[in-house]
């Protein structure tokens, strides 16, 4: 008896939030695996803000997800059948699973991975997200003992890796998420201070806070903050653009920061990076936030929803504020 294949294909473009009517979840019958394949049985959907920007027909580091292509998505699964002597039945091995139960593979763009955490921690801190995090705020903010840094997003995957890692290198640092129950988990991890942009007004909070001016801001918001946070910084300031999730599901084009002259006053440096640069570098990562996991320096949450058939209404939760740390889905 053949396997049968569940997975959510593109039927329309989104606009705002993505809504059940822009995709459709189908059964397809998958034939027998050939020599030098693999089929993949999904476990975990790794679920982030990324995703919304691949359904929207404009170019990127990755090319848009086409109508009636499979749903692009990062995530874990077990190997149940192998014809291909670089895997064997029962590995767990993590890449592009897509939005489906199951897919036949020959193994290209996948890792075998050690089962030594459980699988959401794999995919949360020593993940995507961590090692994001790690080579963000390491390669590219560059942070000195000492050192003001900002984190917006701070209560989410990558933010609040970013938050700790700073912490760990000795820096002042200032988080801002939304709501009661995130605040007071940055709390909880150690950061010295944090925004709740939901019930305060973030930049008049910053302003009080950062008397000091800002060196590194770790941005994964974009966004009116952004603009905030340049009148702010400091001499030879770092600012880190990581991700724009305030624009992600926006159906117009932000209007860009009006103050980018303060990077030429500061002298400061603003750079964009894709963690897919880094990839030939991910065992160095993961070493060095096993340790720091081991050690108890870094906490982490994990959002896990349930269900092949909630992939839409999970993605959402990144931009309703309803996750509560890294968003995954278990199929």
């Amino acid at each position: 008896m053949g396997i049968t294949n569940k997975k959510w294909i593109l039927k329309s473009r989104p606009k705002g939030l993505v809504e059940q009517s822009n995709f459709e979840l189908i059964e397809e019958n998958l034939p027998d695996i050939e020599e030098d394949q693999v089929l993949i049985q999904t476990e975990y959907l790794s679920v982030d803000p990324t995703q919304r920007m691949w359904l929207t027909d404009v170019p990127g580091y990755l090319p848009p997800i086409q109508i009636d292509e499979v749903i692009r998505s990062g995530g874990m699964g077990r190997i149940i059948q192998s014809k291909n002597e670089k895997f064997k039945e029962g590995d767990l091995v993590n890449g592009f699973v897509g939005w489906q139960t199951h897919q036949i593979s020959d193994g290209k763009g996948y890792r075998i991975v050690p089962e030594l955490l459980p699988i959401p921690t794999m995919l949360n801190v020593l993940g995507l997200t961590g090692v994001t995090a790690y080579f963000g705020l390491l390669d590219i903010g560059q942070p000195k003992e000492g050192e003001t840094v900002l984190v917006s997003g701070a209560a989410g995957a990558t933010g609040s890796v970013v938050a700790q890692i700073a912490k760990i290198k000795g820096c002042n640092v200032i988080g801002i998420a939304g709501g009661d129950e995130k605040c007071e988990w940055l709390n909880n991890c150690g950061l010295d201070h944090v925004i709740d942009y939901k019930n305060s007004n973030a930049r008049k909070e910053l302003q009080k806070i950062a008397t000091s001016g800002i060196d590194i801001y770790f941005d994964n918001v974009g966004g009116p903050l952004l603009e905030a946070v340049l009148f702010q910084i400091n001499l030879n300031a770092r600012i880190v653009i990581c991700g724009s999730i305030s624009n992600y599901a926006s159906e117009e084009m932000p209007v860009g920061p009006r103050n980018l002259s303060a990077l030429i006053i500061q002298r400061a440096r603003m750079e964009g990076f894709l963690v897919l640069d880094y990839l030939d570098r991910m065992d160095e990562a993961i070493q060095e936030l096993s340790k720091w996991l081991m050690e108890g320096k870094i906490q982490h949450r994990e959002d896990i929803q349930e269900g092949i058939e909630n992939c839409p209404e999970t993605l959402n939760r990144l931009f309703t504020g309803q996750n509560l740390g890294k968003q995954i889905l278990k199929i």
